[in-house]
């Protein structure tokens, strides 16, 4: 049962990059794409929070503003990267995040003698390299950048996330206070001139991010409280299984020889990290990097959505 939570958790997370993916095609603009994807949250999570009588006053604010920050801004960039690029190509620069902590720790020396952790950094990163090259042209050279630099900062935002959770921070409020940047984020936008009244097809794909992302979030947060924590993280990357399969199937994507050796690649790297970080903990788990390397909850696994 943990195993089709945490598949439909997956699939309904490429199905969203697929609406975000649909509704740009068909006139909406990024501000409310990112309106409709937290929107939802907000108003449920603000119900929730009033009908338990549970306190909005976080234990410190600097933790959640550096994770809004840099959570808000990768979601926005992730978004800009499947607008722009192939779904199964923009989905395996979303999950470079992992391996992005990974480099930042060997850089910072805390696992430089870790043959696991330097096997992992180098199969990954080659696997973003035979991604991008030749699997995309001289015109998605900007969405593919933008894509690598939301999975930097997803990055950031899970060491955060940390960071929050060792001050005892309960999961709903740190969702609640990143939907709430997120929706601001994207009223800033529309009143900036962002808003587009697209066609029928762009309304109805609106409506079906906020839908599929809740759907995703409730369904990883209850395969969370099945069991294996390592099992969720293996199958989380079948996300980049299913929005291949939606590329294929809704708009004739080919994914060549090279980009599917990449994304093989960037998956296993990140099973080695699980792996790593679970089955085989470091003597200073206790440290703020080690801390950092160590497998995201699922309030962790979807900083940009």
């Amino acid at each position: 049962m943990q195993a089709l939570w945490m598949l439909l958790a997956s699939a309904m997370f490429a199905v969203m990059g697929s609406f975000v993916k649909l509704a740009a095609e068909h006139g909406a603009s990024m501000p409310q794409i990112v309106l409709f994807r937290g929107l939802p949250s907000v108003v449920l999570l603000l119900i929730y929070a009033r009908a338990q009588g549970l306190s909005f006053v976080p234990a410190a604010w600097m933790p959640h503003v550096w994770r809004n920050l840099t959570g808000v801004s990768s979601m926005w960039l992730g978004f800009f990267a499947i607008a722009g690029l192939p779904l199964a190509t923009a989905t395996s620069l979303s999950y470079t995040a992992p391996l992005f902590i990974a480099g930042w720790i060997l850089f910072k020396g805390a696992a430089r003698r870790d043959p696991v952790c330097i096997a992992a950094v180098f199969f990954g990163f080659l696997g973003v390299l035979a991604v991008l090259r030749p699997s995309i042209t001289i015109e998605q050279i900007l969405p593919a950048v933008l894509g690598l630099c939301s999975g930097a900062l997803a990055a950031v935002a899970m060491m955060q996330i940390r960071e929050i959770g060792r001050l005892g921070e309960p999961e709903w409020r740190t969702v609640l206070f990143f939907s709430i940047v997120a929706t601001t984020s994207s009223f800033v936008g529309i009143a900036m001139g962002s808003w587009s009244w697209s066609d029928w097809i762009g309304w109805i794909a609106l409506f079906s991010i906020g839908a599929s992302g809740l759907l995703g979030q409730l369904a990883l947060t209850r395969a969370y409280g099945l069991g294996s924590a390592l099992l969720n993280a293996a199958l989380q990357y079948s996300t980049i299984i299913f929005a291949a399969l939606i590329g294929i199937g809704f708009w004739g994507e080919r994914i060549d020889d090279l980009a599917l050796f990449g994304g093989i690649c960037i998956i296993c790297a990140g099973l080695m990290s699980v792996w790593r970080t679970i089955s085989v903990p470091s003597p200073d788990q206790t440290t703020h990097e080690s801390a950092a390397f160590r497998l995201p909850s699922e309030t962790d696994k979807d900083p940009s959505r």
